[in-house]
């Protein structure tokens, strides 16, 4: 079937017609998900392929594509990919967690249709089932600038994806039943760049190759499970130009601290002598430092990369400082014409402001994680569905959680569905609190959030006044480091229902993730689409009547 005619069938398909959009160009994709049989670190063990590869493919599109999907679950078990970092405007629906969406069962297939409306940048896609991050079946999603507008830096001559992380040789089943048992998981065995660490045996592969003269363009992303990654390359430096959606001021550094789930986009060029070079990936703030590498290649070259690698910062403090250094560019434009800059959040006045404190507690004598006292448990129905369904009340509550945290924070939780309600276009004020010993990264799904403030110690309202209300990066993650808060803003115009999650696997699965909810109270399309004629049913909504449909 062409393409074009592959189009005309979604657009007059009555379960797409809300979400692909038929004036713009849409990519199509057919995956395969299996179990495969790889030695990433040197002994054969089960991962999760899409197509065979791993990682899985590079999804290449550009602003307002429409984005199809097919994933056929090949694997024995129920299985979800979220897209992380796109907004799914109005689209919820299609955001591949737990909380939106029944998972693919095993031995069938689904077909995500969904938009990157108004977004540029860098971002990946992974599983959000189990513990099937660590097994694999994660991979790039680069969303390009449209050609009529325009792009602060020269058009490089290659736009490469480099996906870090750390890596363990059990299996995703292995960890799984480890957290299962009330255990938490051991530090990883070791690190990957791209699914590989180069042996520095003479006979490794180059990832990347560039030609002398030449700028590359070099989309770092961390997909790990548990550690923070410095990442560097030998004797070159990096020009941050954009980061998870948003372009920045275009600061060089010698080496940049990836966190989990984040992104980031620099600029290299192949300025040194015509060889071999390591590109390193090490581990922060751990005793026993994990360092992952690979070949970055010049054509025509001559000579091995030298065996010597770049050191790594050290400390908390280095790393907090380079976050302070990452400024929005104001003057630039992302996927609108308009600069970055006329978006003035610091002047807006905020309606709500949500503390939310993450621990590490015992529920019957096994290992939970929390926020405000309550470790989030998935349902058997999506909330979202429950939600439209007209059911919400027989599967979750919200209000269980609160705006401030218990006094006994620290030491207790409950574990039921974590659901938060939000009026529609407040703008609200989220402060993260760590009184923990590691790094937490938190993910915020359906919106971009600016990323105010960072500091140690505990918050209180007089802290506002160090906020960064000018140049703060648009994005959708940000570290807290231990002992330590941080601030983001953003304004809930994006009804649906939403994930904010720790991006470290172990303590999703575990509990530390929660929902907003902000509802269609107007019941219109113009704020939200129809829940799709292809949307997967289960739970108690299996078998109810669908609603009547939203109205104009």
């Amino acid at each position: 079937m062409s393409g074009m005619m592959h189009l005309l069938l979604l657009c007059l398909s009555l379960g797409t017609i809300s979400i692909v959009h038929c004036g713009d160009p849409t990519i199509f994709f057919e995956w395969n998900v299996s179990h495969g049989t790889l030695s990433p670190l040197g002994s054969p063990q089960q991962v999760i392929l899409i197509n065979g590869q791993f990682p899985g493919p590079n999804i290449n599109s550009t602003t307002n594509n429409n984005v199809v999907v097919n994933v056929f679950n090949n694997l024995d078990e129920p299985f979800l990919l979220t897209w992380s970092g796109i907004q799914q405007r109005k689209n919820s629906w299609q955001d591949g967690t737990l909380g939106t969406m029944c998972p693919i069962p095993a031995g069938t297939n689904f077909t995500y249709h969904f938009q990157v409306k108004d977004q540029i940048g860098s971002f990946i896609y992974y599983p959000t089932t189990a513990m099937h991050r660590a097994g694999g079946a994660f991979g790039g999603l680069r969303v390009n600038s449209r050609p009529l507008i325009p792009v602060p830096y020269d058009t490089p001559e290659e736009d490469y994806t480099v996906l870090i992380g750390d890596w363990y040789k059990k299996s995703h089943i292995a960890l799984k039943q480890q957290l299962d048992s009330g255990r938490t998981l051991a530090r990883p065995d070791g690190v990957l760049i791209n699914g590989k660490d180069a042996k520095g045996d003479g006979k490794d592969e180059p990832l990347f190759t560039m030609k002398a003269g030449k700028t590359y363009k070099f989309r770092i992303c961390n997909i790990g499970v548990k550690s923070s990654l410095n990442f560097r390359i030998q004797e070159h430096w990096m020009m941050l130009v954009e980061m998870e959606g948003s372009h920045t001021v275009q600061n060089t550094y010698q080496s940049l601290d990836v966190h989990l789930g984040q992104c980031m986009a620099v600029l290299v060029t192949a300025d040194q002598t015509p060889k071999d070079y390591y590109m390193v990936a090490s581990t922060r703030f751990t005793k026993t430092v994990l360092t992952g590498k690979g070949i970055l290649r010049y054509e025509n070259g001559k000579g091995p990369a030298d065996s010597e690698l770049p050191e790594a910062p050290e400390g908390w403090a280095w790393s907090l400082n380079q976050f302070r250094s990452f400024r929005w560019n104001l003057s630039s434009s992302a996927a609108r014409p308009n600069p970055q800059g006329s978006y003035h959040y610091g002047r807006i006045n905020i309606t709500r402001t949500m503390k939310l404190v993450n621990a590490a507690t015992q529920v019957d004598g096994k290992l939970r994680y929390s926020i405000n006292g309550v470790s989030h448990v998935d349902p058997e129905t999506p909330l979202k569905l429950a939600e439209y369904f007209g059911v919400g009340e027989k599967v979750f509550k919200t209000g269980s959680i609160k705006d401030d945290p218990p006094a006994d924070v620290d030491t207790k939780a409950v574990i039921l569905p974590n659901v938060v309600d939000q009026t529609h276009r407040d703008f609200v004020e989220i402060v993260f609190e760590n009184h923990e010993k590691s790094l937490q990264t938190w993910h915020v799904s359906g919106y971009a959030v600016f990323a105010v403030a960072i500091e140690p110690g505990t918050w209180t309202p007089e802290k506002r006044k160090n906020y960064n209300l000018l140049d703060a990066v648009s994005r959708h993650t940000i570290q807290v480091y231990p002992n330590s808060w941080a601030a983001i803003m953003t304004a809930f115009d994006n009804p649906g229902m939403w994930n904010i999650r720790s991006e470290n696997p172990e303590r999703r699965y575990l509990g530390q993730q929660l929902y907003v909810t902000v509802p269609n109270t107007a019941r219109s399309i113009r704020d939200e689409y129809n829940m799709p004629d292809s949307a997967l049913l289960c739970g108690i909504v299996k078998e109810l009547p669908r609603p009547p449909p939203y109205g104009k």
